[in-house]
C-alpha cells in the first residue's frame, strides 16, 4: 500500500486528500504534520471518514450535501502510514442521509464511524449561546510555536493560541478541568472539516487535575457541524464534567481542583467542546470519552 503526502503550504488541505479506489474505498496518506507523539491524530481521522462518507454519496448522488454529525468508535490507534476507508451507504434520503465508514491499516480496523448528511442551515441561528472569548486572540495570549526550540507537535499543522492562564499543567500547577483558546488552518480559512477538526484540537483538559501520564486515547466521539464557519479565528472551549476511575479517591468541585489526586491505573473522562466562529455562530459542538493513565 502506498500513498503520497502533498505539500501545498495548507497543512490542512494537503492532509486530507483521498485516493479513490473506487467502490467507496479510499486511500490516505498518514505523516507527522498530524500526529500526537507516533501516533494519528484523531481529529484528522474524524475528517478522512467525513470526507470518504461524503464523498461516496456524492458518487451516489445523494442530495444530502454537508456533514451534519460524526460519529466514531476508536477501536485502534494507526501508525504514521497510509490507511484505506471503506464507505458503505446506509440510507439516502431527501433531507437526510447516512453513510458507514471503517478506517482499516494493514487490514485491521482502527477507526468505525456513521456519518449523517443534509445540508448545513444558512443565516443567523434564531438562539445561540454567547461565547466570553473574543473574536481573535489578544496580544497576551500564548503562541505555541514561539516556544523554545520552534513549533511541536499540532502548533506545526496550524495557528494555535492560548490564554495566558489556559494551560496551569505546563506550569506544573493544576486548576479546573477546562481549557480555551483559538485555532485556524495556516495558509486558508477555515471550512466544515476544519470545525470538525477543531472539536479535538485542544489538550486533553484532564491534564490541569495533574496526575496523567500525558497519553489519553479517545474511546467515543460524536460531533455535531452546526454552520459553515466565516473566514478567521475559531473560538474553542473544552470541559469535563465528570473524572473518575477505579479506585480513585478525588475531591469533587472546582475550588478543590489543586487537591485532585488519584491511585487508579487510569481515568475515565468526559469532553464537551463548543466551537464558534469569528462571526459569532457555533461551528462545531462535539462530546467525547477518553482514557487517561495515571501516575503511580
Amino acid at each position: 500500500m502506498s500513498s503520497t503526502t502533498i505539500r501545498t503550504g495548507r497543512p490542512f488541505a494537503d492532509a486530507h486528500v483521498l485516493d479513490d479506489l473506487g467502490e467507496g474505498r479510499f486511500r490516505a496518506a498518514l505523516d507527522e504534520v498530524w500526529a500526537v507523539g507516533p501516533k494519528a491524530f484523531g481529529g484528522l481521522l474524524m475528517v478522512l471518514m467525513a470526507k470518504a462518507g461524503m464523498t461516496h454519496l456524492g458518487a451516489l448522488d445523494a442530495p444530502a450535501t454537508d456533514p451534519l454529525a460524526v460519529s466514531a468508535d476508536f477501536l485502534r490507534a494507526p501508525d504514521l502510514r497510509p490507511v484505506e476507508l471503506e464507505a458503505a451507504p446506509l440510507k439516502i434520503g431527501r433531507t437526510i442521509s447516512s453513510v458507514a465508514v471503517r478506517l482499516l491499516q494493514d487490514g485491521r480496523p482502527m477507526l468505525h464511524s456513521t456519518i449523517t448528511a443534509g445540508v448545513l442551515p444558512e443565516g443567523e441561528p434564531r438562539w445561540a449561546t454567547p461565547t466570553a472569548l473574543a473574536p481573535e486572540p489578544g496580544a497576551d495570549t500564548v503562541d505555541p510555536a514561539a516556544a523554545e526550540g520552534g513549533a511541536r507537535g499540532l502548533a506545526t499543522a496550524c495557528e494555535l493560541r492560548y490564554p495566558p492562564d489556559a494551560l496551569p499543567f505546563l506550569r506544573g500547577e493544576t486548576g479546573p478541568p477546562e481549557i480555551t483558546g483559538w485555532v485556524r488552518p495556516r495558509g486558508e480559512d477555515p471550512d466544515v472539516l476544519f470545525a470538525l477538526l477543531s472539536g479535538d484540537i485542544l489538550p486533553p483538559t484532564v491534564f490541569n487535575l495533574g496526575g496523567t501520564q500525558g497519553w489519553a486515547p479517545t474511546v467515543q466521539l460524536t460531533a455535531l457541524l452546526r454552520a459553515r464557519p466565516a473566514p478567521g479565528w475559531l473560538r474553542v472551549q473544552s470541559r469535563s464534567h465528570t473524572v473518575s476511575g477505579t479506585g480513585s479517591s478525588a475531591t469533587q468541585g472546582p475550588s478543590s481542583a489543586a487537591q485532585c489526586h488519584f491511585s487508579a491505573a487510569q481515568c475515565h473522562f468526559d469532553e464537551d467542546v463548543t466551537v464558534v466562529d469569528a462571526a459569532g455562530r457555533t461551528v462545531c459542538q462535539a462530546r467525547q470519552l477518553a482514557l487517561a493513565p495515571l501516575r503511580g
